[in-house]
């Protein structure tokens, strides 16, 4: 780190000894748009992230925390994303969009669409990249949920239903609350690897069309080993680490998540 924001403040192509140059990545970053867009867009993707992974995690772990039929298979089947790499479910999800060979070559003529391609439009190229992330790590978090549903005490349910309250009810009165403290666990671990989305973007959009898909983690590697400007791609770095940094210590400071205790405790 200490190196990284020493090369912020110079001006280095990969060869030769870096040049220091003071603040002026530091003026050309406050002062460059794409930047500015990157943010907007990585804060996007994690609210975004955080937004849709979260309510489909909570209650895909809170039903394989049951005893349903057939649920071992079907858990294991969703977990399957967990043991692949991003680089292969980018190309793999990259295979399936492509317009010309993929399937869905086949489908927008069915749907009169013909040439469907979701990757050509800004939001479209968007939504695939949420997507495509939420495919990958609602599994990681599922686990987390199911973990934490089966801590949660039977005699609870069983007092709710001598009540008289059904399973939805039960959900929300009894389940939601247990999970508070893994609500926030989630939440701190989906904020932080949302704001370091890499090979998804590269593989899939290469940052486009444009600049629709170019987060900060992107537009640091694009600077970086495409434009060979490695004081400018410090830069970058360092504000995405500021950013992610702040970020986690006011999720840890907020939701109380230094201080959690076990939500049995004296039962």
């Amino acid at each position: 780190m200490v190196l990284v924001v020493y090369l912020s403040l110079t001006s280095w192509g990969g060869l030769g000894s870096p040049e220091f140059i003071g603040f002026e990545n530091w003026a050309r970053l406050a002062g460059d748009p794409v930047m500015h867009q990157a943010i907007m867009l990585t804060l996007l993707l994690t609210f975004g992230s955080w937004a849709t992974q979260t309510p489909v995690a909570m209650l895909l772990g809170v039903w394989a925390a049951g005893r349903q039929r057939n649920r071992a298979v079907l858990s294991a089947i969703f977990f399957v994303p967990l043991l692949l790499s991003s680089a292969a479910i980018a190309i793999i999800w990259r295979a399936l969009l492509d317009p010309n060979f993929g399937p869905l070559a086949q489908i927008g003529p069915m749907i009169g669409i013909p040439g469907l391609d979701v990757l050509s439009s800004e939001s479209g190229a968007f939504l695939v990249i949420l997507f495509v992330s939420g495919w990958q790590f609602i599994p990681l978090h599922t686990l987390l949920y199911q973990g934490g549903a089966r801590q949660i005490p039977e005699s609870l349910y069983q007092a709710a239903e001598i009540d008289g309250a059904g399973r939805y009810r039960s959900f929300w009165h009894i389940t939601l609350p247990q999970l508070r403290n893994t609500v926030t666990t989630s939440s701190v671990l989906m904020l932080v690897g949302s704001l370091t989305y890499f090979d998804t973007v590269l593989i899939i959009t290469g940052g486009g069309p444009g600049h629709a898909t170019t987060i900060v983690p992107f537009l640091m590697y694009e600077a970086g080993f495409e434009n060979y400007q490695y004081g400018y791609a410090s830069a970058v770095a360092c504000v995405l680490v500021a950013v992610a940094t702040l970020a986690s210590l006011l999720m840890v400071r907020f939701t109380g998540f230094g201080s959690m205790r076990s939500t049995r405790e004296g039962m």
